[in-house]
């Protein structure tokens, strides 16, 4: 064996054991890897909520629509909404209280008009759930209201690592 080779071979065989090396993707029953969980930690809702932004302002430009500005009174409001959907275990538009995203929004003290709300309860990130509501004709149309001006985003993150997402447009 010819001494170029052996640096070849070693190499080879090293990328072929770092390969394996690792968490092995646990399967689920369809054969395909399970997702993992989205794991948020205090200090990053800035970032969180900018890269949603930037995103949905995105997918908005293209089709006319302006660029929304995050609100702290529809994330107030946003925010509230996520942890009552944990509180109830479910995932729907009213709270507890029978309150509905326009009274929500009001209680905040938010100035503008309620466009609309879009909610997740899932383990996946902020970007994978924008995503999903795109995919939705519904939801995708509370993210490209062009009449929307104002965003709140803000989510309750479980133990377990479930995700509560709630968006609330404003106009």
């Amino acid at each position: 064996m010819s001494n170029r080779l052996i640096p070849a071979a070693l190499m080879t065989a090293a990328l072929a054991l770092a390969a394996c090396g690792g968490t092995p993707a646990k399967l689920g029953a369809d054969g395909k890897p399970l997702p993992r969980v989205y794991h948020i930690k205090a200090g990053q809702e800035g970032t969180i909520q900018y890269r949603f932004l930037d995103a949905v302002n995105a997918l908005r430009a293209p089709r006319g629509a302006a660029p929304l500005a995050l609100d702290a009174q529809l994330t107030a409001a946003a925010a509230t909404h996520s942890r009552d959907m944990a509180v109830q275990n479910r995932s729907w538009h009213f709270g507890s209280d029978g309150s509905s995203p326009v009274q929500r929004v009001a209680r905040t003290g938010y100035p503008g008009r309620t466009m609309g709300e879009n909610i997740s309860e899932s383990y996946e990130t902020e970007l994978e759930t924008l995503s999903a509501w795109m995919e939705d004709p519904n939801t995708a149309r509370v993210v490209l209201d062009p009449a929307a001006r104002n965003l709140g985003l803000s989510w309750y993150q479980e133990p377990n690592g479930k995700i509560w997402w709630t968006m609330v447009t404003g106009g």
